[in-house]
Order: C-alpha cells, then sequence, then structure tokens
C-alpha cells in the first residue's frame, strides 16, 4: 500500500475515528487532509504531527504527534490503523512521545485528551500520566478526561 491508501486506511475506518469521536473521512477528504499535513510539516509552531512507520517496514501503521491543548499545554497524540491494534505500539508511541517532550523540547508537563468512551487510550495513558480531571469537549461535543504528566514525575521513573 502506498502512503495515501495507508493513511485512507487510518482516517476512513469508524472503528479508529469514532472514539475519537470524529466521523471517518471520505476517500477524497483523506486526501486532502494527507497533503495539508504534509505541506504543514515544515511549518514553525508547536503542533507536530509524524508519521509512524515499523523499523523493516515502509508502510505508514500510524500518525502521531503533539498538540497544544485549550489551557495552550503541550498534549500528545496518537492514532493506529485498525490492523496494528494490540501490538503495543500505542504504548511505544505514548512512551516516546513523553520522552521527546520532556528531552529535546524541555517541556515541564505533557497532557493527553480522550474521550470517556476509548478504554484502550485510556490504558495506555494510565500507564504513564495521571487523570486531571473530566470534562466537556465542545470542539468534539463528548465528556473527555485529561491525563497529566510532569516532568519531575517522569524523571523519577527514568534509570
Amino acid at each position: 500500500m502506498d502512503d495515501a491508501e495507508c493513511f485512507f486506511d487510518l482516517m476512513g475506518n469508524p472503528k479508529v475515528m469514532n472514539p475519537i469521536p470524529l466521523p471517518e473521512c471520505t476517500r477524497e477528504q483523506s486526501e486532502l487532509k494527507l497533503k495539508e499535513l504534509i505541506l504543514n510539516q515544515e511549518q514553525p509552531g508547536e503542533k507536530k504531527i509524524w508519521a509512524v512507520s515499523l523499523k523493516y517496514e515502509k508502510e505508514l501503521i500510524a500518525l502521531c504527534g503533539l498538540l497544544i491543548n485549550n489551557d495552550n499545554e503541550p498534549e500528545l497524540a496518537y492514532r493506529i490503523r485498525e490492523k496494528y491494534w494490540s501490538n503495543g505500539y500505542g504504548t511505544e508511541i505514548a512512551e516516546g512521545l513523553i520522552s521527546y517532550c520532556f528531552t529535546h523540547l524541555q517541556k515541564e508537563l505533557i497532557t493527553a485528551d480522550v474521550w470517556l468512551e476509548n478504554p484502550k487510550s485510556m490504558a495506555i495513558l494510565n500507564k504513564f500520566m495521571t487523570p486531571k480531571n473530566d470534562f466537556y469537549n465542545e470542539e468534539f461535543q463528548c465528556h473527555d478526561r485529561r491525563f497529566v504528566l510532569y516532568k519531575k514525575d517522569w524523571l523519577k521513573t527514568q534509570n
């Protein structure tokens, strides 16, 4: 599969998109979104999105990124193609984003927002972060939980 097909497999799959919660994309919407992400990759700013592939494969398996939440704090994000679920990739991606945020970007905290009806992502975030608060997310029209991890607490777990 080429990148556009893999991206559509991710963005056009309701099982991937609904737990965010977002509607799945049509093929045309997916192609436009991919072009937008590629064009915006070199733009300065705090928001960054990366493609994830397996070390020995060239195929896109996920997207991950660092966003800015509504409190102007760094927020980790990830989205994984369905065929790669339940292999530990979500945990590995979250761990890598946390490390990058603290070691390379020198941030003092990182957050993650997750829809309360997304137990798989909540399980991943509970491995590294502490629930901070539940709130109504106006943008996505759902109830979310915000997780937080402070650099000082993360440093205590590093050897």
